[in-house]
């Protein structure tokens, strides 16, 4: 059954005026949305600047800025998640805005290309800052405001990817590389302090051991598997490398799988991860987070495309010409999440919500694939597609809150937090791999410079590609059960709960 505290213990009805949004509560929505955007930004704006950063230490390891971000979040999200049940989930959120403010100051001072990738890792505890913003509104918000407060905080990620661009040009332009890398310092450290002032600690507490052989087993399993699916494609599907790393990586995650079914408290319990609302909510998050990584990655080189190579498509607009066509996607990306905020606030359950994003993402995907040669129009489609991502991101944090109790809510959304995360890294290897195979433009070396074009055709099937793993989404949110029951917490007699955290109506 799951753990209650006792009548005693509870505190009385809320008030009408604790249910409502007061400026103290405006002010901590504020904070957690705008450290999430600082998340959203990190890629475009490291990514815009990796080209200075590779010149300055002669390196042609780039991919390591990006791949060693995403590696660390991954693989500590399952040990953060745990950590933030047992121990306090704004006290986790800190320790994170603080290792990640660390890290972007060592890779701001970095004297060697090794030093910068490893504060590069350190700033990717930005990522379970995802889940662990979700799941600590979900305990400290009143009742009423965590739909709408939840729905913000993640649809919000990629409003401020509009004029990411011109800040990171001028940033670059006038100060460098390592300006970025002090914009996220100042950045980390400001919003650190407003969620000090602005947000309370949850008062649910899990009462558990920590699994650490679990804890290294899986990371571990995560690490091996994003490394080669990341670097397969330079090393080859076939290298030593790749095969070690992929195959090793998946018999850790096995050996994680056993540990789990005999330690007494595991990481991660399989038999909630196995409950078909968990299970199927973490595989449809997979989904939505690696098609709307495809379609960020393809759009710009899309549009970037010179006109002049006359591929069929490309407008040879500049990075912050891009700006026309991310607008609508950030900007609808908003709008979504507000419909789902308002709709699951007046009692709509999340899963329609849910398929009706990635519907829509589908369709962008489906659109964009056969009419890409008019700006207006693909901008259009951008803006229908960032309407289902918007949709689509609110639905999933709305799918756990209804399906898992306060004292599990981190450690789980932790475990959905990887899919986020594994998801966008194998669907577009998938994508250039097979535009890489037969679809390369052929044009003459002087006019690329080096840089590598696609076929009409190639752009094309990738589109698709996308398109199809966005059904695959919406068909795994079709099989989430119509009415959701709220999973009990094993080992209920080892669960404190001081104040009960408020849930959906």
């Amino acid at each position: 059954m799951v753990a209650h505290a006792q009548p005693a213990d509870l505190p009385g009805p809320p008030s009408a005026a604790a249910q409502r949004w007061t400026p103290r509560l405006v002010f901590s929505l504020a904070s957690i949305v705008l450290l999430l955007e600082m998340l959203a930004v990190s890629y475009m704006m490291i990514s815009m600047a990796l080209p200075a950063i590779s010149a300055h230490y002669q390196t042609t390891q780039g991919a390591w800025l990006l791949t060693s971000f995403l590696l660390l979040g991954a693989v500590t999200a399952p040990l953060i998640g745990k950590l933030a049940d047992m121990y306090g989930k704004r006290k986790l959120l800190l320790a994170c805005v603080a290792g990640a403010a660390l890290g972007s100051f060592v890779s701001a001072i970095a004297s060697s290309y090794g030093v910068l990738i490893a504060g590069r890792a350190l700033s990717g505890l930005l990522v379970p800052c995802l889940f662990l913003s979700y799941s600590l509104i979900r305990d400290v918000f009143p009742p009423k405001t965590i739909a709408l407060a939840v729905s913000i905080a993640t649809s919000g990620m990629g409003l401020i990817a509009i004029p990411a661009p011109f800040l990171t040009g001028w940033l670059i332009d006038n100060h460098g590389f390592r300006s970025i890398f002090w914009f996220f310092v100042i950045g980390l450290v400001v919003l650190g302090a407003m969620i000090v002032v602005s947000t309370d600690e949850s008062t649910v507490r899990l009462r558990s051991s920590l699994d650490l052989v679990g804890a290294v087993l899986l990371g571990a399993g995560i690490a091996g598997v994003l490394v080669a699916v990341s670097f397969g494609p330079t090393w080859g599907w076939r290298s030593g490398s790749t095969l070690s790393y992929l195959v090793g990586g998946a018999a850790l995650l096995v050996a994680w799988s056993v540990s789990a079914k005999v330690v007494r408290e595991p990481l991660i319990d399989l038999k909630v991860l196995g409950k078909r609302p968990v299970l199927l909510t973490a595989v449809g998050a997979g989904f939505v987070y690696g098609s709307s990584g495809l379609f960020t990655i393809l759009l710009p080189m899309l549009a970037m495309t010179p006109a002049v190579l006359g591929l069929g498509y490309g407008f040879g607009v500049s990075a912050e010409g891009f700006a026309i066509f991310q607008a609508p996607i950030g900007g609808m990306v908003v709008v979504g999440g507000l419909i789902v905020g308002m709709l699951v606030g007046r009692n709509v359950r999340p899963r329609p919500l849910m398929i009706i994003g990635l519907l829509g993402m589908a369709a962008g995907f489906l659109l964009t694939a056969f009419a890409h040669d008019d700006k207006g129009l693909l901008i259009a489609f951008a803006g229908l597609f960032g309407t289902g991502m918007g949709m689509a991101y609110a639905s999933i944090p709305n799918l756990l809150i209804e399906a898992v109790p306060p004292q599990l809510q981190a450690s789980t959304a932790s475990i959905v937090g990887v899919f986020q995360s594994v998801f966008p890294a194998i669907l577009p290897v998938i994508a250039f791999t097979v535009m890489n195979n037969s679809h390369i433009a052929p044009i003459p070396l002087e006019m690329t410079q080096g840089v590598v074009f696609y076929t009409d055709k190639g752009f094309q099937i990738a589109f698709l590609i996308g398109a199809v793993a966005a059904v695959l989404g919406a068909l795994v949110a079709l099989a989430l059960p119509r009415r959701i029951e709220q999973l009990s917490v094993p080992g209920a007699d080892r669960t404190v709960e001081p104040a009960l955290a408020p849930a959906l109506d």
